[in-house]
C-alpha cells in the first residue's frame, strides 16, 4: 500500500484495527447530520420531532407489507362471499333459460321485479 506524504503508518494502522462501522462513522464525521442515529435501523432521530398524529400512525401501519397482505386476504374473502350471495339469489329467480348468465345488476333488477310480482300475487 502506498502512503501519501501527509499520511503516516500510524494513521493507517488505526483504520485497519477498527471495526468497519466505527470507520464509517469516522468518515461521515458531521457531513450528514448532527442528529443522533437510531442504533440498529440507522434512521436519524429528530430531537424536535412532534409525536405522530393518529392519522399518520394509521398511514404508516397501512403501508407495511404485512398489513397490505392481510387486507388483500380479507378483501378476497369479502368479494367471494358477495359472489356466493349473488349466486344463491340467482338460483331463486325464474328466468328462461334457467342457466342464463346474468350480471349482478340484472340479478338485482330481476329480484326487485320478482318480489313485486310475488307481492301482487299475495294481494289478489
Amino acid at each position: 500500500m502506498m502512503l501519501s506524504p501527509d499520511q503516516t503508518e500510524t494513521d493507517i494502522g488505526s483504520w485497519t484495527q477498527s471495526d468497519p462501522e466505527t470507520v464509517l462513522n469516522d468518515l461521515k464525521g458531521g457531513c450528514l447530520s448532527d442528529e443522533p442515529m437510531d442504533g440498529e435501523s440507522g434512521k436519524i432521530k429528530s430531537l424536535n420531532q412532534a409525536p405522530l398524529s393518529r392519522e399518520e400512525k394509521r398511514r404508516r401501519r397501512r403501508a407495511t407489507a404485512k398489513y397490505r397482505s392481510a387486507h388483500a386476504t380479507r378483501e378476497r374473502i369479502r368479494v367471494e362471499a358477495f359472489n356466493v350471495a349473488f349466486a344463491e339469489l340467482r338460483k331463486l329467480l325464474p328466468t328462461l333459460p334457467p342457466d342464463k348468465k346474468l350480471s349482478k345488476i340484472e340479478i338485482l333488477r330481476l329480484a326487485i321485479c320478482y318480489i313485486s310480482y310475488l307481492n301482487h300475487v299475495l294481494d289478489v
